[in-house]
């Protein structure tokens, strides 16, 4: 996990030097999300997201947008997962994550697409460990993103699709786990 977190910020830092724009901003927004796994409603939960995001430019219509996030997960446990956790049926879920997407932009003029991958770490295990002192979570998670982005001068507004790849279940094999996110929001640039 360290090693992949070192390997980003090289990769922005190389990047950064043979840009031909750079720029940094603060994001916030709403992160509506589901858990899907039969130990989980299968209903998107609202939570949100805060973080900055840096723009390195290789040319007016390409570039890469690195981003540090917080992301709040929200999910119900149903009955079946009541037997798996130490919880009742219909408690909810709360994970916290700091998610690192490194996104390919892709500029149009007033609207910019992104695409690429995210790894998160999970960096709380509320009401996830089980009877046995193990977690229910697995510590990391791998995901792809693709998005829109509305530029309007220092004001960006974007919309963004994210697909867990990884099976976060930390108990077993018997029940995969994985989570969706739609996540919409402003991003503000200030430098």
């Amino acid at each position: 996990m360290k090693k992949i977190i070192a390997l980003v910020f090289i990769m922005v830092a190389v990047t950064t030097i043979h840009a031909q724009g750079f720029h940094m901003g603060v994001k916030a927004g709403a992160n509506l999300n589901k858990m899907d796994g039969e130990s989980f409603n299968s209903n998107f939960r609202l939570g949100y997201e805060l973080g900055g995001f840096a723009e390195i430019d290789f040319s007016k219509s390409i570039g890469i947008q690195p981003e540090l996030l917080f992301d709040q997960t929200n999910t119900t446990v149903t009955n079946s997962g009541s037997q798996i956790f130490n919880v009742n049926s219909g408690d909810n879920i709360q994970l916290n994550y700091l998610s690192i997407p490194v996104l390919l932009k892709i500029n149009t003029g007033l609207l910019t697409i992104h695409l690429g991958p995210q790894y998160s770490i999970l960096i709380n295990n509320h009401k996830t460990t089980l009877q046995n002192s193990q977690d229910a979570f697995k510590s990391g998670n791998f995901a792809v993103i693709a998005g829109l982005q509305l530029n309007l001068q220092l004001l960006k507004i974007y919309a963004r699709y994210t697909v867990g790849l990884s099976d976060i279940n930390d108990i077993g094999s018997q029940n995969k786990w994985t989570s969706q996110q739609i996540q919409f929001g402003l991003g503000l640039r200030v430098f």
